[in-house]
Order: C-alpha cells, then sequence, then structure tokens
C-alpha cells in the first residue's frame, strides 16, 4: 500500500470530491481554500505532482489540472471514504415508493430497479433473493377451453408462476385429476430442489399410471418450476447510460445493452457480494465492457427468505461517498419491505 502524508490525504481528498462534483480538471489555486490549513499553491503544485508520480492522479491536455486517475479513485474509496448521510428527501421518496400495494414479489424488486436508478440517476439492478430453500405449497391447473390450460405453480414465499399449454385431445379431464392429485400429494411441502430430485426418479412412474406419455405434462411442470426457481434480474435506468457514458462506439453501447439483457452474463457481472457494500472500478469489473465504468454492488437480507443483491453501474468519476450512502439506505428500506410482504403472506 503507497504510504501518504497527511497533507497529500487531503490533496487526494480534495481532488476527488471537487471532480466527482463537478467534472472539472483541479488545480491548486482551487484547493487553496478546500484544505483545513494554510498551503502555498506552490506547494500545493508539487505535492499535486508527486501524487501524480505515484499514480494518483494524472494531468488532462486540457488544463494544468488535476483528475483522480482509477488507481486514485481505489485509494480514495479503500482509505478515505465515508458514506454520506442520505438526505431526509430522498428517505422519504424511498418509503412513499415502497407504501404501494404490490401482488407479487417481482413487482416489489421491479420497482426498486427504476426507483434506485431515479435517485442515482445511473443505470441500476436488482437481483430477487434466493429461492433455493423455497418450498412447493401448491399447483393446479385451470382449464382455458379448446383444449388450453393454464399451469400455475405457487411457493411458500408467495411467488406464483403460470404457463399455458395446449393438452392432447386423447387426455381424460379426470387423468389431469389425479396427476394434479400426486403433485400435491407428493411434492408440496419439499423445497424446490427436491422436488427437481423426485421428478429425476420416481414421479414419472406414478404419473405414468393416467398418462401414456408423462413427458410431456412433467415438462410443461418443470419449465414453470425452472422460472420459479431462477434468480430474477431487473434493470432500471438503461438509458441513462447514454447521459454517463464516454463511449461513442455504438457497437460497445449494443454489446452493453445486450450484456443487461442476458442474466447469466449479468451474474456473473454481480457475482455474490458479502453483507459489506463492494465498489468495483474499472478493470476490477469482471466483464471488459465496463472497464470504463464503476460498479456499486451490496446484498439485502430477507432472513429466512434469503438475500438478494442490488448494484449501481456509473462512471468512475461518480460521487462515491453520495451512491454508497443511498445504497445502504436503499438496501435497508428494500429488505424491511419485502419482510413486511412476506410477514403479510404469512399471516393470510
Amino acid at each position: 500500500m503507497v504510504l501518504l502524508t497527511d497533507r497529500e490525504l487531503l490533496i487526494l481528498q480534495a481532488i476527488v470530491q471537487i471532480y466527482t462534483s463537478d467534472g472539472q480538471p483541479v488545480g491548486s489555486k482551487a484547493l487553496v481554500s478546500q484544505l483545513p490549513m494554510h498551503v502555498s499553491s506552490a506547494t500545493i503544485r508539487n505535492e499535486m505532482a508527486t501524487l501524480e508520480e505515484i499514480g494518483l492522479l494524472k494531468k488532462t491536455h486540457s488544463s494544468s489540472g488535476r483528475i483522480p486517475s482509477i488507481q486514485g479513485y481505489r485509494y480514495y474509496v479503500d482509505h478515505l471514504l465515508k458514506p454520506d448521510k442520505v438526505q431526509s428527501s430522498d428517505l422519504r421518496q424511498i418509503r412513499s415508493s415502497f407504501n404501494h400495494q404490490f401482488q407479487e414479489i417481482d413487482d416489489i424488486v421491479a420497482e426498486s430497479a427504476d426507483m434506485l436508478s431515479k435517485l442515482t440517476s445511473y443505470t441500476a439492478f436488482t437481483v430477487k433473493p434466493e429461492l433455493k430453500d423455497a418450498k412447493l405449497e401448491g399447483f393446479r391447473l385451470v382449464p382455458l377451453g379448446n383444449h388450453r390450460v393454464m399451469a400455475i405453480l405457487v411457493t411458500d414465499n408467495g411467488d406464483v408462476q403460470n404457463r399455458t399449454f395446449k393438452v392432447p385431445s386423447n387426455v381424460d379431464p379426470e387423468a389431469l385429476e389425479a396427476v394434479i392429485r400426486i403433485i400435491n400429494d407428493e411434492l408440496v411441502g419439499l423445497t424446490l430442489s427436491e422436488v427437481f430430485k423426485r421428478l429425476a426418479t420416481d414421479i414419472p412412474n406414478q404419473i405414468g399410471k393416467y398418462i401414456e406419455t408423462p413427458e410431456g405434462f412433467l415438462d410443461v411442470f418443470e419449465d414453470v418450476l425452472k422460472k420459479s426457481a431462477t434468480e430474477r434480474f431487473f434493470v432500471g435506468g438503461q438509458l441513462n447510460l447514454l447521459d454517463f457514458s464516454k463511449q461513442h462506439d455504438l457497437g460497445a453501447i449494443r454489446s452493453l445493452y445486450s450484456l443487461m439483457n442476458h442474466s447469466t452474463d449479468l451474474a456473473s457481472v454481480l457475482g455474490s457480494p458479502d453483507q459489506n457494500i463492494k465498489v468495483q472500478i474499472g478493470n476490477e469489473i469482471t466483464n471488459n465492457l465496463l472497464k470504463n465504468y464503476s460498479l456499486i454492488t451490496a446484498t439485502y437480507d430477507v432472513d429466512q427468505h434469503g438475500k438478494g443483491v442490488i448494484a449501481v453501474l456509473g462512471p468512475t468519476s461518480m460521487p462515491y461517498s453520495k451512491m454508497i450512502g443511498l445504497v445502504g439506505a436503499f438496501r435497508t428500506e428494500l429488505a424491511r419491505r419485502l419482510i413486511d410482504y412476506y410477514h403479510d403472506i404469512d399471516d393470510s
């Protein structure tokens, strides 16, 4: 780790804060009034030159002022940053948005992505809490006419999934009812991973007593089950990317948008952060498409219902203190809203 003097620390901190606030290179004259001690412009210039030599600052072509380098931002985040206290107006806005009546978990998590993007003016991601411990609560078929039915699957955490499919005309409705009874008698109360195991072992034989080709029906059931078990990602403020991106290559922009719409790729980028808020800057982000950006990620904990992830993607020059403060407050409010939702389900 680079060891800086107290004065160098103050100068680096001031330059990061000024530049992330107004986006203008910072000169020695601007720092004279910002530092808590009296230092001449000449001394500040010498200190800035030292910080540039060790790679924490860099000079722009258009000005004699300095801006932070990627290493400078990293040093600031690791050693100097103190999260800003969230403004009461932002906190009121968050709580007001979560006061709406939501029908499903997905609605809350999707709304949170839009809300976080509006608060930060960047692109936000929210990931639904993991569902690996969720249990199957019920399964039913609803006739729609013309041999079409809707399969509805409910888990104990309030998640509801459905899919419409066509039943062969030679399938006896009473046989279908028997199949539904088997699923509800044998599988309800099991975790989704346990249900998948049963589908690969004894359940096909039991259903085969009533349907000649149980594979087709089980494929539909398994598809609905997989949809319920799969992590779901929501993206808010995709268009904000055009405001803060310095990328002028349309092909690169298209690739970024493609990344945001592929959950597998997005999952590898967001990873599984621990309880701490994680800041990745530039090349620290696993995907090369994001080398000119910064990503702030954090988990939110919904008690026994698992953990989800929230994230903010913005420029490397984002105001880190403000963003980390917002992300910290936001995940607390999102977790509180989801816990309330689950309590309502348990009490109903």
